[in-house]
């Protein structure tokens, strides 16, 4: 496990110069990543926001007619208050904030959506739920022919639209504007060759069907959640946003919105040894930490999108990865 160098951040949550810690045998990620926190916090840091929380857990009811299903819908809708009573006394830390029916003729989906506090949740949210669930059977005069605790509709460890669109877990949005003498001397590129590539890729995204459109969100998660016990499937949902880069007069604006941020600085294999050394590395071990360390991945991310992009532009990407992979 290494540490790139101090990023500074200017996060509602997350605030001062941070070691990141990646766990990966990859040094040309670890160097790229490097690199984009020095562009940052030469040009004054990332700015970051947590823009929703609510992990979601989709409980599948199978009835015997459409009729069934409607009136199944309906005495839920009527008995939130109960349901959520029966949810929150499985924790001390969950609150279930909304539950969205889904009908597709005979089969209901109820979308759970819950705060975890400082643990990324998933395990919280799954014994809730089922918590939920057994109150739905027990009480629910509606006659079900099944029920399953997930229907394979909240994108768990899956990248979704769903998950695009309304979140798993923390939204967070991160920005820097890079001084165009910083993307010079730094990334050894110019403002508008970043631009000119960054319009191809975006077209490559689109073309592609790609779930969002960014260069390569997956690198710096992997091995930031390994590094700090988190649950490393959780990429294959977290590695979903936007990356956008628009000129700010003679200036880069770069930013990242990420959708499905799971993480928490409790619970899991945070308390593992080399975890648990990660996370204080970063100062973010323990409770009060999770919204913070959710701000520290989207900016980890967004200077990987810097680097990565200025060396394509640059033509610098390949000759990196033959100097610090196959010959180092």
């Amino acid at each position: 496990m290494t540490a790139i160098r101090p990023l500074r951040i200017n996060g509602l949550n997350a605030h001062g110069d941070f070691h990141v810690p990646m766990a990966t045998t990859e040094a040309a990620l670890v160097a790229s990543y490097a690199r984009g926190a020095y562009a940052a916090t030469k040009s004054g840091g990332i700015s970051t926001a947590i823009l929703y929380e609510g992990v979601i857990r989709t409980p599948a009811f199978v009835l015997e007619n459409l009729l069934n299903a409607g009136l199944f819908v309906e005495w839920v809708v009527t008995n939130v208050d109960q349901l959520k009573a029966a949810a929150e006394a499985t924790t001390r830390h969950g609150k279930l904030v909304s539950v969205e029916p889904m009908i597709d003729n005979n089969v209901v989906f109820l979308i759970c959506r819950f705060t975890t506090g400082d643990a990324a949740g998933q395990n919280m949210v799954t014994i809730a739920t089922n918590a939920l669930c057994d109150d739905i059977v027990a009480r629910c005069p509606v006659p079900l022919k099944a029920w399953y605790i997930e229907g394979n509709f909240s994108g768990d460890k899956k990248a979704s639209f769903l998950g695009l669109v309304t979140g798993r877990g923390r939204k967070v949005s991160a920005s820097v504007t890079l001084k165009a003498d910083v993307v010079e001397r730094i990334l050894g590129t110019t403002v508008q060759d970043m631009l000119d590539y960054g319009q191809v890729a975006n077209l490559g995204a689109h073309l592609s069907g790609q779930l969002g459109a960014q260069a390569h969100y997956a690198n710096g998660l992997a091995a930031l959640y390994i590094a700090t016990g988190q649950d490393a499937a959780c990429v294959a949902e977290s590695a979903m946003g936007i990356t956008r880069m628009e000129a700010r007069g003679a200036d880069l604006f770069c930013s990242v919105t990420m959708p499905n941020i799971l993480v928490g600085s409790v619970g899991g294999g945070t308390s593992l040894p080399s975890q648990s050394a990660g996370l204080n590395i970063l100062g973010l071990k323990g409770a009060g930490h999770g919204a913070a360390l959710a701000e520290v991945v989207a900016a980890t991310c967004l200077c990987g999108e810097i680097s990565i992009v200025a060396a394509i532009a640059a033509g610098h990407f390949t000759r990196a990865h033959e100097n610090l992979a196959r010959h180092r």
